[in-house]
């Protein structure tokens, strides 16, 4: 005769929630849980999604590693390098260092660059000063050559007329050769220095003739 099997114990009553019934303690809120509760699908969500993207990451590794054994290879090899700190260190110290040296001999170049762009400027300016100097001084030349050539020909001129007064002075002193007395010898010695004097006069406007022409202007 088959046994009864004894009736299972019933569950015990779910502890109840409702603490406003309890008089003698502080009443607590029930809303920091009920918020939880409608954010946990949210969260839920989220999570699964960036976990279906990083297996999905993952499996594309796989398929390039299994493509691409080499590349892989020689790219976990390089990731691994970088971990260690004395490779890491000197990869920095040779790329970024590099890249400073050359940023300070760019910045060395921009700026002797600079002060040749002052120096150049402040010798523009010199050489304008220059210019107009050099322009006023070729135009006092131009005068100045004018006037000597001017003076120039009055100096022939006066040179002519000495060289005429001196004919005139020879035939004169022949003409008082032929008077005598006291008188005619006192004319012939103030015409004989009279003469002298002219001729003194000649050479030395035939002086300025020559030194007039050794300037390369033409009389």
């Amino acid at each position: 005769m088959a046994t009864e099997s004894a009736p299972e114990p019933s569950p015990p009553p779910p502890p109840s929630t409702d603490f406003s019934a309890v008089g003698s303690g502080p009443k607590i809120s029930l809303w920091p849980l009920q918020q939880f509760q409608e954010f946990m699908p949210c969260i839920t969500s989220q999570y699964k999604m960036y976990e279906d993207a990083f297996l999905k990451k993952v499996k594309d590794y796989l398929m390039i590693a299994r493509e691409h054994p080499v590349e892989v290879g020689g790219t976990a090899a390089a990731a691994a390098l970088l971990l260690m700190r004395g490779p890491r260190r000197f990869l920095i110290r040779n790329t970024f260092g590099r890249f400073q040296d050359e940023e300070a001999r760019i910045t060395k170049f921009e700026r002797g660059l600079k002060e040749l762009n002052q120096s150049l400027d402040k010798l523009k300016k010199e050489n304008k000063n220059i210019i107009l100097r050099a322009s006023f001084g070729e135009e006092q030349l131009q005068r100045g050559r004018t006037k000597i050539r001017d003076a120039g020909y009055e100096i022939q001129r006066l040179s002519k007329s000495i060289y005429k007064i001196e004919s005139e002075a020879a035939d004169l002193m022949d003409d008082l050769q032929e008077l005598p007395g006291r008188n005619a010898l006192k004319l012939r010695a103030e015409l004989a220095s009279m003469a002298s004097d002219l001729k003194q006069q000649r050479r030395e406007l035939d002086k300025w003739i020559v030194k007039i022409a050794e300037y390369g202007i033409r009389v």
